[in-house]
Formats: structure tokens, C-alpha cells, sequence
């Protein structure tokens, strides 16, 4: 019903009558009003005129359901969760179907890679994909990649930034860090039973000063980004992208935009860490990386560190 209300509202820039709206969705006025009263609740104004009916004046801008209709995945947003990635893979172990996508204001215990710490002041963008693709899990970490693509792809055609990705799941503009991608991935023998994927992206907050590879949209544009828009194309991109996960033309469109291949790089990672020039990426996603010596090492994970930043 709120849905249905709003998009009434969206449609005109003048009034809409409670009788019309009454009428158009077979309820009494009063109920009209209910439902107004609740949008209100949510951060929408809405000027109501005797005789005259209601006109919506702004939206918050916040990632709620009912600013995603009808799309091929469902919003379950939270004003403040610990972490959008545990709350999805909860959700995942007890059978939620691939499409969900869990949404917060803010993070209170956000993380990246390897554990890390992500902040997650107001006014960014954390989510957390369900997917459950019909994959092996020896690729499941060709999600990064494509994902890495789709944000980057997006925040070009939005805003005319030159987004570019960074093995393994890093999309940067200006060479600085505006966007982290992170997989997670449950699977029996051969058989994946879902792969989560989380997006962290800077948007109309500013990145802290203890992180100087950092950057956020608003410090990029100069004003804040409208994150519903943004965050409306982003997913429509990542599920329109989903079904090419296996194909070899995803891993061409990550070549295509990366900054990591043909630069010297320096992979930290748990065991050993290797130095070299990075070449290519294999079926898996893996980082191909020739050492000074002419070895070449096939990386899984790590920490990329490009020459120079």
C-alpha cells in the first residue's frame, strides 16, 4: 500500500486527492491516512491540504523497500546493523532465497578483507548480496571481479568519474580507495550453496583522515550523490551481470578496466609474500604475478599493493 501511495505521490508534482487514492487502491480515506502517516515516520514529507489532498515535498534519500518496487531483488534495510555481511549469511544458513539484499544506514562492526575493520559512518553505502549461482567454488571468487566491473562501470556513467579496479576487489578513482567488495561463500563437495557478496562504498561521507587512500564521492563531487538513484542502478547492474559469472567475457571486461595488470605490484598475504609484475588473471581469479626472477606465482588472496600507492 505505502508502495502504491508513493508512487501516486512521485508521479505529479502537484496534489493528489485522499478520494483519488482512496478510489485507485480500494480503501477508505482513512486508511489513505494510515499509510501516509507511516511514510511520514520514515522520512518522508508529505504536505497534506484540506480539500486539496496530499503532495510528497522530498524524500529522506534513504535505502528503504519501498524506493525499490517491483525490481528483482528485495531490500531488508536496517537504520544501524553490526555488519551487513553476518547478517546476510544468517539469513543464507536458514534459506533465504538468492536476491535478498540486506541494506544499513551504518555499520557498527563493518569489515573488509582479512578481518579488517570498515567504517561505516552515515551516509555511505553497505550491502550485502544473497546469490546462489550455479557455480563451482573453485570460481566463486570471480564474483570480486565482476562486481568490481559493475561498480565501477556505474559510478562512471553516473557521475563521469574514472573508476578503475584493483585486484582483488578494490575499485579506485584518482587512484584512491572509494569502494571495497567482499565474497563469502558457503559450499558442500562440489556444490556452492550460496556466495554473499558485500559493497562498501564511500558516498556522502567523508573518509577519515587516518586512511589517506581513502575517498568518498561527496569529497570527489563536492556534493552529496542521491544513494537511492545509485544505488537503484548499481543493483540492477550487478543482477543483469550475475548470469555471465562463468563466462570468459566477464574476466575480459575486468582486464579491460583494471590498473593492477602490467603494473609491478607487491602481494602481502599470510604465507609468503610475492613481488613481481602482475599479467593476467586466470579462470579462478587468480593473480598471475612474474617475480624478478621469472617465476611466475599464481596468487588466490593477498593484499595488492600497486608501485607507487
Amino acid at each position: 500500500m505505502q508502495y502504491s501511495i508513493l508512487a501516486a505521490l512521485k508521479a505529479t508534482d502537484g496534489f493528489v486527492s485522499g478520494e483519488a487514492l482512496a478510489r485507485r487502491l480500494g480503501v477508505t480515506r482513512v486508511t489513505v491516512w494510515k499509510h501516509v502517516s507511516q511514510l511520514r515516520a520514515r522520512g518522508y514529507v508529505v504536505q497534506a491540504l484540506r480539500n486539496r489532498g496530499y503532495r510528497l515535498e522530498s524524500s529522506p534519500n534513504v535505502l528503504v523497500p519501498m524506493e525499490f518496487p517491483r525490481m528483482k531483488y528485495r531490500i531488508k534495510h536496517s537504520l544501524s546493523v553490526d555488519s551487513t555481511m553476518r547478517v546476510a549469511r544468517q539469513q543464507a544458513q536458514r534459506g533465504a532465497p538468492a536476491g535478498i539484499v540486506v541494506v544499513a544506514e551504518e555499520q557498527t562492526a563493518g569489515r573488509g578483507r582479512l578481518g579488517r575493520h570498515w567504517e561505516s559512518p552515515p551516509g555511505g553505502i553497505y550491502l550485502t548480496i544473497i546469490t546462489r549461482p550455479r557455480i563451482a567454488p573453485a570460481q566463486a571468487a570471480r564474483i570480486n571481479l565482476l562486481v568490481g566491473v559493475v561498480v565501477s562501470r556505474t559510478l562512471e556513467s553516473l557521475y563521469g568519474l574514472p573508476a578503475r579496479v584493483k585486484w582483488p576487489n578494490d575499485v579506485l578513482i584518482y587512484g584512491k580507495k572509494v569502494c571495497g567488495i567482499l565474497a563469502e561463500m558457503e559450499a558442500e563437495c562440489d556444490v556452492v550453496r550460496f556466495v554473499n557478496v558485500g559493497i562498501g562504498l564511500n558516498a556522502n561521507s567523508r573518509v577519515a583522515e587516518n586512511q589517506p587512500n581513502g575517498v568518498s564521492l561527496l569529497e570527489l563531487l563536492g556534493e552529496p550523490v542521491d544513494r537511492v538513484l545509485l544505488v537503484r542502478q548499481l543493483l540492477d547492474a550487478v543482477f543483469d551481470a550475475l548470469p555471465q559469472l562463468a563466462s570468459d567475457a566477464m574476466l575480459d571486461d575486468w582486464r579491460a578496466r583494471t590498473m593492477t595488470l602490467g603494473r609491478e605490484v607487491s602481494i602481502v598475504s599470510g604465507a609468503s609474500d610475492v613481488h613481481g609484475v602482475a599479467l593476467d588473471v586466470t579462470a579462478s581469479g587468480a593473480l598471475l604475478v612474474r617475480d624478478a626472477g621469472g617465476q611466475i606465482h599464481e596468487v588466490m588472496a593477498g593484499d595488492c599493493l600497486h608501485q607507487g600507492y
